[in-house]
This record gives C-alpha cells, sequence and structure tokens, in this order.
C-alpha cells in the first residue's frame, strides 16, 4: 500500500502543480525506475484533475443566473481550473507538436521546431482550436444535462491519460531524449503496466454508469479512441516515433474525442 501511495505521489508531482514538497517529498523519493512504475497511476491522477475541475463548473453553474451564456462561463472556469492544477502541461505538449508538424515535412526540422519553447502560428492555432473546442462541447453538454457534463470532464481527463501510455509501451522515443521531460519513461512501460492503467481506468470511469448510460461510454471511449490513434499515426507517419510533445498531444486529442462522441451521442439517446 505505502509503495502504491508513493507511486501515485510522484505520479502527481510529475503531471501535476499540486504540491507534494517537504517531507512528503523526502518520502516519495525520485528515481527513473519508480517514475517509470508511477505511470499506471496517470488515470488516477486524471481523475483528480477531473473531479477538482468539475466541482469548479458545477458551483459556477448553480451560482450563475439562469442564462445561456453561464454555461460558457462554467465552462471556461472548468477549463482554467484545469489548466491551473497541471501547468498547462499537455496543451504545451499539442502546441509544440503542431508547430513542428506543421513547420516542416522534413523529420529533422521538425524535431528541432518541438524543441523551441516559443509558440509559433500553428502551435497557437492548435491550442486556440483545441481549447474552444473543449468549451463549446463542455457548455453544450452542461446545457443539455448537468450530471452528464460532469462525468464527461471527470472521464476526459481519466481516460485520456491512458491514450500515451500506449505508445509508451509500443514505439520509441525520437528526437533529444536527453533534454526531453519524458526520459525517465522512453525506457518503455511493461505490458503489466499498461495493463494496470487500464485496469484502474475502468474502475474509475465506472462510477459514472449511475448517471450516464452505456450506450453514452461507449460513444465517449470511441471518440477517445479515434482521437488517440489518430494524434498517434501521425506521429508515427511524420516523427516514426513520439516526443514528450507528442504525448501531450494524444491526451489532448483523446479529450476533446471523448466530449465530442458523448455530444453526439446524448441527441440520439434522449430522442
Amino acid at each position: 500500500m505505502a509503495n502504491a501511495l508513493r507511486r501515485f505521489l510522484l505520479a502527481l508531482q510529475f503531471l501535476t502543480r499540486i504540491p507534494v514538497t517537504g517531507r512528503l517529498a523526502d518520502w516519495v523519493g525520485y528515481s527513473p525506475r519508480l517514475l517509470r512504475e508511477s505511470a499506471p497511476y496517470f488515470p488516477l491522477v486524471g481523475a483528480l484533475v477531473g473531479v477538482l475541475a468539475a466541482a469548479a463548473m458545477v458551483a459556477l453553474w448553480w451560482l450563475l443566473p439562469a442564462v445561456p451564456a453561464a454555461a460558457w462561463v462554467a465552462a471556461v472556469v472548468a477549463l482554467a481550473c484545469g489548466l491551473l492544477l497541471t501547468g498547462a502541461f499537455h496543451e504545451d505538449g499539442l502546441a509544440d507538436t503542431f508547430d513542428g508538424l506543421g513547420g516542416s515535412a522534413e523529420r529533422g526540422r521538425a524535431l528541432e521546431i518541438m524543441k523551441d519553447s516559443r509558440i509559433g502560428s500553428y502551435g497557437a492555432l492548435a491550442l486556440g482550436v483545441a481549447l474552444l473546442a473543449q468549451c463549446a462541447l463542455l457548455a453544450t453538454l452542461l446545457q443539455t444535462d448537468v450530471a452528464l457534463a460532469l462525468v464527461a470532464l471527470v472521464w476526459a481527463h481519466t481516460v485520456s491519460r491512458c491514450a500515451p501510455l500506449w505508445m509508451l509501451h509500443r514505439q520509441r522515443h525520437v528526437g533529444d531524449l536527453a533534454g526531453a521531460k519524458s526520459k525517465p519513461l522512453a525506457d518503455g512501460l511493461s505490458g503489466r503496466g499498461l495493463l494496470g492503467a487500464l485496469v484502474l481506468a475502468a474502475l474509475l470511469v465506472a462510477p459514472g454508469l449511475w448517471w450516464v448510460s452505456a450506450i453514452e461510454l461507449f460513444a465517449g471511449l470511441l471518440g477517445a479512441l479515434l482521437g488517440a490513434v489518430w494524434m498517434g499515426r501521425w506521429l508515427l507517419r511524420r516523427l516514426g516515433g513520439y516526443t514528450g510533445d507528442g504525448l501531450g498531444a494524444m491526451q489532448q486529442a483523446a479529450a476533446l474525442g471523448l466530449l465530442l462522441g458523448l455530444a453526439l451521442q446524448w441527441p440520439g439517446v434522449a430522442g
């Protein structure tokens, strides 16, 4: 139990800005091996971020007057909460990925652009469209059914953290490994670790079925899978593997796909 808690707290340190400091940080410790072993707990970290963002969203939704714009305001606050909690960890990867892949058709040059911390036009456009799309989908779900919107937000944060793990398990890291944030993870994720993450994600998703139907869950998971596969195939075709930024882009694509799947499915179920 203690080892599981240490791995979870290390995953929390890696993926978020939630403080794990002082004696607690000393107890958790750090090593590349321990960070790799913490990867199966990424969905649990996502669930925590999702719950906090959902709490902020519903609190504001209840406080605001009952007008259509209230859903947009609540959705913006939910996204802002997630960004503050994670330090825009995955969004930064999305922007860098689109800057690199959009900025050059040559593999080596694309990798060089992705290493540049400055954001370019492709990255800014991709980030803006992704955030706007997530905001619009959350607002749509919130106006449709509050419980559905809350579950969707938690599911999006939870399930999307599984998408990069498949790349860690199956593919190779490319580019400048020495300076990569994902360097300790680049040695690969075992099949047991991947299975553990998927089982944990399933357990975290299951309570949402009290409020959301299995058909809606399937639609959301299908959307997340399609988003992650599309991004993964693009990375493999253009780079021959993954980078840390590419993993962040996969998470964003999976989260957006899940929200889109739920938004598209709901009218059919309701009708």
